[in-house]
């Protein structure tokens, strides 16, 4: 099979010839149709997360079918699944038995410690696998494994009651979440890097009723702010933008460091909250959830040759939407 490896820190990702890994207790084999492009693969490859064992295959917004399984799965051949960043947790300590299965300190994570979708064939843990719609193109399905995941669950951190909404960072989560927000009724306004026409009018056209610079401030409060740019300055400013009891959420698993504020920022009670991605429940509530909105996700098309371009078009902030890896043979 062919993988695109990461070898060293820095990169690039290199193409290489391995055997198709067979699938051990409670494992299951995917034959990968599609694999999305995220923000965290750029944070592994610049050596941004700790302990990286290197070589790793990258890759966590897998869409595939079942090729083999290991001992003690009884999955049907040619059962489509996704897979998503969380890969294992322990099942036994505090965390995993109070449904925080995400904060566990024996967790594993698809594409950073486990070999991920960047190849023509991956293995995962069954049991966290979800069951995906086997008539959807799979490159469309792909992103919500793990950007529509991270903002489902940002979007649960903001609360109840949410009249207005700003999203820091207009890309592969914001697109989706921001559907969910505009069929729940919610105001949406989203905030891009200064200059960036092209992207706030993406916004527009997914249905934001404003769109400016991140350093500008709507006409009226938020009730809150999801912050998926890694950019550590956007939170004084995501901070000045809510209301009182207002929350600000950061979405990502890397951010450069938050630079002194005042605490006027803070006070009346506004919150500051961080997300540490999903749990296997997220997981059945959001596809249960995308089963009454038509999601419309949108992607650029990459053959799995060209992960090292799909890599530089996100960090250039050459997409909008999402960055899609498309596997050889998937018709087979």
């Amino acid at each position: 099979m062919k993988a695109m490896v990461l070898e060293r820190r820095g990169g690039p990702l290199q193409e290489r010839e391995r055997p198709v890994p067979v699938p051990g207790p409670g494992q299951v084999l995917l034959k990968v149709e599609a694999c999305g492009v995220c923000r965290t693969d750029l944070h592994l490859l610049d050596g941004e997360l700790p302990d990286i064992l290197y070589p790793i295959v990258p890759g966590h917004e897998i869409i595939g079918r079942v090729a083999g399984c290991g001992p003690g799965v009884t999955l049907s051949h040619g059962v489509r699944l996704g897979v998503p960043w969380l890969g294992y947790s322990c099942g036994e300590c505090w965390y995993c038995l109070h449904e925080q299965e995400n904060l566990c300190d024996r967790a594993r994570f698809t594409g950073y410690q486990i070999d991920g979708g960047f190849a023509d064939y991956t293995l995962a843990d069954h049991r966290f696998c979800l069951p995906v719609n086997p008539d959807c193109d799979a490159a469309e399905a792909a992103p919500l494994m793990c950007a529509g995941l991270i903002g489902y669950r940002a979007l649960n951190m903001c609360g109840s009651g949410l009249q207005r909404l700003g999203i820091y960072g207009f890309g592969a989560a914001a697109h989706i979440v921001a559907q969910v927000v505009l069929w729940q009724g919610v105001e949406l306004y989203a905030f891009t890097r200064p200059g960036d026409e092209e992207g706030q009018e993406f916004a527009r056209h997914m249905g934001a009723i404003w769109a400016g610079d991140s350093h500008q401030l709507p006409d009226l409060p938020l009730d809150a702010a999801i912050i998926f740019a890694p950019v550590g300055e956007l939170v004084p400013a995501a901070l000045r933008a809510v209301r009182k009891g207002g929350v600000v959420v950061c979405g990502g698993i890397h951010m450069s460091d938050i630079p002194t504020f005042p605490y006027a920022l803070l006070w009346g009670e506004r919150q500051l909250r961080s997300v540490a991605n999903l749990t296997r429940k997220d997981g059945e509530n959001f596809l249960g959830l995308i089963s009454k909105v038509a999601i419309d996700t949108h992607i650029e098309r990459y053959p799995l040759h060209a992960a090292n371009q799909a890599l530089r078009d996100l960090k250039e902030g050459r997409l909008q939407g999402a960055a899609v890896l498309e596997m050889a043979g998937t018709a087979d």
